[in-house]
């Protein structure tokens, strides 16, 4: 049977940036942070090596909207929005994941958990 993972990326970004934060942030030659990098792909690899998919699909959150917000005014109204030094990095990922043939999935007004329980309905 054909193996298909689905990654939540921006909760393994959200991880790996806060989670290898530390007392200073990793950053390259030239400035540009890259904990969340460093990380997402530590974890991504780990994940390949242990689970061998024979499918992989990363879905991200867009900055619309979703049916939650509409449905609830106050959701996520807490939390505090996505920092500089983590959105600056994502772009990176993405990249790194097209450059690896890992299809990235992104839905306006949908989250990525949202979208991935609808590919789970779909397989």
């Amino acid at each position: 049977m054909d193996k298909l993972v689905l990654v939540d990326g921006n909760s393994i970004m959200n991880r790996a940036f806060y989670g290898i934060m530390g007392s200073k942030m990793l950053t390259s030659k030239d400035g540009k942070h890259t904990n969340a990098v460093y990380g997402f792909l530590a974890i991504l690899f780990k994940l390949l090596e242990d689970l061998a998919p024979e499918y992989l699909v990363v879905a991200f959150d867009l900055k619309a909207p979703t049916a939650r917000h509409k449905l609830y005014e106050g959701y996520k109204a807490n939390r505090k929005g996505m920092p500089d030094e983590l959105a600056e990095q994502m772009p990176i990922i993405k990249d790194i994941l097209r450059a690896m043939n890992i299809d990235i999935v992104e839905m306006e007004g949908y989250e990525a958990d949202d979208v991935l329980r609808n590919l789970i309905t779909l397989w």
